[in-house]
């Protein structure tokens, strides 16, 4: 495991995205697993300090750190409990519940502000 550190710059980032990547499935309990708890923190952390938040609506955003993270909806029902709840709201059928917002904002790494702004329903 790489000594890690706050990351400074873009090619630290890189670095640690790609190594998350690799680990995000790691067992509970195990070197790997908090590893990726200190990943998930240093690039929030980076994130935050380096980035303004766009101006998309919550869906949009989910679905920019869901590409972001590699995850599909399949992994946001395994968080959320309820993979129909989760493909309705990905698609604009039904809106997010605060539940979601809780859970979508810890995996995500989304600040809850971002994920309670209004948006049409289709």
């Amino acid at each position: 495991m790489k000594n890690w550190h706050f990351i400074e710059n873009e090619q630290e980032y890189d670095s640690a995205m790609s190594r998350f990547q690799k680990i995000k499935n790691a067992k509970k309990g195990t070197a790997e697993y908090k590893e990726t708890i200190l990943l998930a923190y240093l690039i929030s952390d980076y994130e935050k300090k380096t980035s303004t938040l766009p101006e998309v609506d919550p869906i949009e955003f989910i679905k920019i750190r869901m590409e972001d993270f590699g995850y599909k909806a399949a992994d946001l029902a395994k968080v959320y409990g309820d993979k129909a709840t989760v493909s309705k709201v990905l698609n604009y059928k039904q809106a997010l519940s605060l539940t979601m917002i809780r859970k979508f904002s810890k995996l995500l790494q989304i600040p809850p502000e971002a994920l309670i702004k209004e948006y049409e329903l289709h």
